[in-house]
């Protein structure tokens, strides 16, 4: 899949914009690409040039141009958001497919309508008017993220053993102690790794330095030698997998589900991101503030972080304690 190929001229400039200015990933320049061919054959169906009963992934979207994404209606919008929050397959590929996407996966398709709206309208001046100005975002529901507690993390920490245990213990004690994205410890380079600190490629190419406590050393020094009998010479990955080829993401969530197994969690509650949270939980609830923890997470907006920050409030566990029917009980003695 390339866009530069596969979208017309008033695509491909949004998308080279996103990509050589604003700096963003190839994956998520695809999801753009994805996102924005898929609203664009909707509205095909939804004015009639093609057929209704037409499959969307037969829809050419070649000759959308400025006049055709100019006429957009928030009611088409809306229109859209129904058919994703109804009628979307969840996943593609699956035996079994369930329909209907979540309220945070239509804002994010509603985020990048904005966005391509908002370029043609004050970088590119392609429109006068912005015809989404006044879209709504799909209300999100407020959940708090899962986290593993202290006892839970260290107990999934000393199932690690097997062939690979050197390697499998260090990627865990760099998800528990430093709030690494998976993507972001997949890509790491042994290069990226000093004495005290690891350098992190974060999202949008932003790159941050992350400390390392002591649990992080000792892991990172146990694994080396191991790495060094896996790995090619000519192999700049700091995780090998037994292809003696940079770690995959798959393979990391696999390794995570089966150690969960071993500690006796349940896996189907935890992933990778759910360790990120759980670091991310650990030092706010041990003293680390927010700011900080921002930086430590790689999140561009403190709003992002500010979500762990109603996970353990002691300030609510004290006012619970005050209350005066706290020890009362009908219990008689």
């Amino acid at each position: 899949m390339d866009y530069r190929t596969e979208s017309p001229e008033v695509l491909r400039s949004f998308l080279n914009y996103h990509e050589t200015i604003k700096g963003h990933s190839q994956a998520t320049i695809d999801e753009y690409f994805l996102d924005l061919r898929n609203f664009f054959r909707f509205l095909k169906i939804e004015r009639g040039i093609v057929p209704r009963k037409t499959e969307l992934d037969d829809i050419s979207i070649m000759d959308v141009d400025v006049a055709f994404v100019g006429a957009v209606t928030l009611s088409e919008v809306y229109a859209y958001l129904t058919f994703l929050a109804r009628d979307r397959v969840k996943h593609e590929n699956s035996r079994s497919p369930r329909y209907g996407l979540s309220a945070a996966s239509r804002a994010r398709k509603v985020a990048v309508i904005r966005s391509f709206y908002k370029y043609l309208t004050v970088k590119a001046k392609l429109l006068k008017d912005n015809p989404v100005a006044d879209l709504d975002s799909p209300k999100l529901p407020k959940s708090l993220p899962r986290y593993l507690s202290l006892e839970e993390s260290q107990r999934l920490l000393s199932a690690v053993d097997g062939a690979n245990m050197e390697r499998d213990y260090c990627i865990l004690t760099l998800f528990l102690n430093c709030g690494l994205r998976i993507s972001e410890l997949v890509g790491l380079n042994v290069a990226d790794i000093a004495a005290d600190h690891i350098r992190i490629m974060g999202k949008g190419g932003k790159e941050r330095v992350v400390y390392l406590n002591d649990a992080c050393v000792q892991a990172i020094n146990a694994y080396i030698p191991a790495r060094r009998m896996m790995a090619p010479r000519d192999c700049p990955a700091m995780f090998v997998s037994n292809r003696k080829k940079r770690i995959s993401c798959d393979s990391v969530q696999i390794m995570v589900k089966k150690n969960l197994l071993k500690a006796g969690l349940d896996a189907s509650k935890y992933s990778p991101h759910k360790l990120r949270h759980t670091a991310a939980t650990l030092m706010l609830q041990n003293g680390v503030d927010v700011r900080t923890l921002q930086e430590v997470l790689g999140h561009e907006h403190l709003n992002t972080t500010q979500i762990y920050t109603h996970v353990d409030n002691s300030e609510l566990r004290i006012a619970a304690a005050a209350n005066p029917l706290g020890s009362f009980s009908t219990k008689k003695k």
